[in-house]
């Protein structure tokens, strides 16, 4: 069984709290996918297909940003997909793990973004690191090796986070006091529950299964607490 965790973090926290929903998604009566979404939102960030993949997108804090391809788009050049429609066309069309992490790796973005992407057998979990045009890393699952978790926040893994939002290594601790067989629905819920992973600007948690789908979390960090 793979686990899946999202934690969500948006400068109007307090509104966008109030607006967290599950959504089935459904196509003649039968659900084809869920997600964790806003309401008012057409796009996806967060989801499930059941029995096959689970996604979610992290924003990359890039100096390339989005200026460049939405520029681009604004200009005619519609041929780069807003990350958050990307995803629902993955969601609706692709039907396994690895036509989904084909289609994340190879199209066009407006801006950069990390896809973390987990499937139904054992070793398919992988952060892929994007350009606007290209893939520029890919970090998967070897469990044979012990890597047995992938973390990502808002940097690329071959880098150092910047001290003053350094949420990876905290994660990372907390990951590796659980070890391995402990790894599930409390382990989870208890890293992205801890600070600096939460902080004020964290609107929701949400744990997925490509088996059970997702459940979801609104957060609320108590002060004192970390502004990001």
């Amino acid at each position: 069984k793979q686990w899946y965790q999202r934690r969500v973090r948006g400068l109007m926290t307090e509104r966008l709290r109030k607006i967290i929903r599950n959504v089935d998604f459904k196509k003649d009566g039968e659900t084809v996918f869920q997600s964790a979404s806003f309401l008012g939102y057409v796009g996806l960030m967060t989801a499930v297909k059941a029995p096959s993949f689970a996604l979610t997108l992290n924003e990359r804090f890039n100096k390339e940003g989005g200026f460049i391809g939405i520029y681009q788009w604004i200009m005619g050049d519609r041929s780069a997909a807003w990350m958050g429609f990307l995803i629902r066309d993955v969601m609706e069309n692709a039907n396994s793990y690895s036509e989904a992490k084909n289609i994340l790796m190879t199209h066009k973005l407006v801006a950069p973004a990390y896809f973390i992407l987990s499937g139904n057998t054992t070793g398919e979990g992988v952060v892929i690191t994007r350009s606007l045009t290209e893939t520029l890393d890919v970090q998967a699952l070897n469990i044979t090796n012990g890597r047995y978790y992938l973390l990502q926040t808002n940097y690329d893994p071959w880098t150092t986070c910047p001290f003053y939002d350094d949420r990876r290594t905290p994660g990372n601790i907390c990951m590796k006091q659980w070890k391995q067989d402990n790894v599930g629905f409390k382990s989870l819920f208890n890293v992205l529950s801890t600070k600096p992973n939460l902080n004020k600007l964290t609107v929701y948690t949400s744990i997925l299964t490509v088996r059970d789908g997702l459940t979801t979390w609104m957060q609320d960090c108590k002060t004192p607490c970390t502004p990001w």
